[in-house]
């Protein structure tokens, strides 16, 4: 800009400048096994901070390990917030003491859980995609959401190998976005739950009916 040698006038204009929002402060989590990066994150972030689940130890998490029945069932009464419970399960297998054996009384009592059918529970069994649906659609109802939707698992080649009584519940499961295909043709009933995709399971879950 070169000044010219006659009188001029400089005339300003201001605009308010919207400032940005600030960024949402990210979850702090204690485990090294869980990169931020990961696409879990955000469900392990999820269900440590609303303790639902703990880390293996105070610095990991495990999202590969497999999850037990006792540990889900653990999970559910947690998010019921512990209640009393009086008596036992009545499963052969579940000693009193065992950090999962309240709520697997709990779980029974309310008819979320029946266990083998040979007066076994299985605590320490992992958990199949099958019976992680039957428990939580079981819960579901407890609670008094609606279950009634259902989608057609007939595109999966193996919705023939889904047992009798997690059909509706898979059915339920899959229409509400809660356990999805492990490809887009297979959606795999006896494949067992990871920790990582068990919290995306409950994340989902509880989104979707303001379980929280």
């Amino acid at each position: 800009f070169e000044m010219p040698r006659g009188r001029v006038t400089v005339e300003a204009e201001f605009v308010a400048i919207e400032e940005e929002p600030e960024p949402e402060p990210t979850p702090d989590l204690p485990f090294l096994d869980v990169a931020e990066s990961a696409w879990y994150y955000d469900a392990v972030a999820y269900c440590y901070e609303n303790g639902l689940m703990a880390g293996t130890s105070g610095s990991t998490f495990s999202p590969d390990t497999t999850t037990s029945r006792g540990m889900i069932v653990t999970i559910l009464y947690r998010l019921e917030g512990a209640p009393a419970v009086s008596g036992t399960s009545g499963f052969a297998d579940v000693s009193a003491g065992q950090y999962y054996a309240d709520a697997v009384a709990w779980a029974s009592a309310n008819g979320i859980v029946g266990g083998y059918g040979n007066g076994n529970f299985g605590p320490n069994d992992p958990i199949t995609r099958e019976q992680m649906a039957a428990i939580l659609y079981r819960y579901a109802q407890y609670k008094g959401y609606d279950t009634t939707a259902s989608a057609d698992l007939s595109g999966f080649v193996d919705a023939g190998q889904i047992s009798a009584y997690a059909v509706p519940a898979l059915q339920w499961a899959n229409a509400e976005g809660l356990i999805n295909g492990t490809s887009t043709t297979t959606i795999s009933p006896d494949g067992s739950g990871t920790r990582a995709q068990i919290a995306v399971i409950l994340m989902r879950f509880c989104e979707r009916f303001n379980a929280i």
